[in-house]
């Protein structure tokens, strides 16, 4: 059984899934690949994993920095699952390629390299946005490329947190913000 919860954000609602003690989702409604990880059988619940996870939520978005993580469970592959640990060491505020994500995935399994688009498939695939911050992912020239969400929530989650935005450019427009 999945449980589910909603949350009303600034930037849209947001659907919640846990499977009775631990996160397992969280997706703006509408995103690509949104409820990747909801089973068929669906309950709204009012659970202490949500309560926490709206708490998280609430301090997110008012401008601070959470000193909490809600309890977690990657529902995904071996390759995702370490991806989306590496997402987690990004610090609130700064941002990380998918090329450096690559290179330290490569160093951590012994290999000489893995390739980036990999690491985009699994970063693009993260089914606990916000929390496990993909939109902190940029590209190694400085785009704003990819986020499930869109890239205008990911402009918006970045200033959020005070990202200096001034070298980033959206890619289809190949424009500076």
């Amino acid at each position: 059984m999945t449980y589910t919860a909603h949350y009303l954000s600034p930037l849209g609602g947001i659907t919640l899934s846990s499977n009775g003690t631990e996160l397992t989702g969280l997706w703006f409604d509408g995103q690509k690949y949104f409820g990747s990880t909801l089973s068929q059988e669906q309950e709204e619940r009012n659970l202490p994993v949500f309560e926490q996870t709206k708490q998280w939520l609430a301090l997110y978005f008012s401008g601070q920095i959470p000193a909490f993580i809600p309890p977690l469970r990657m529902e995904t592959t071996p390759f995702r699952q370490a991806v989306w640990k590496i997402l987690l060491t990004i610090p609130y505020g700064q941002t990380m390629t998918y090329g450096e994500i690559a290179r330290q995935m490569a160093k951590q399994n012994g290999k000489r390299s893995i390739s980036a688009q990999a690491v985009g498939g699994a970063v693009g695939h993260n089914a606990i946005s916000l929390i496990i911050p993909c939109h902190r992912v940029v590209g190694s020239n400085g785009s704003l490329t990819g986020y499930a969400g869109g890239l205008a929530k990911k402009m918006q989650l970045l200033t959020l947190e005070k990202v200096d935005m001034s070298s980033f450019f959206i890619p289809h427009r190949g424009t500076a913000l």
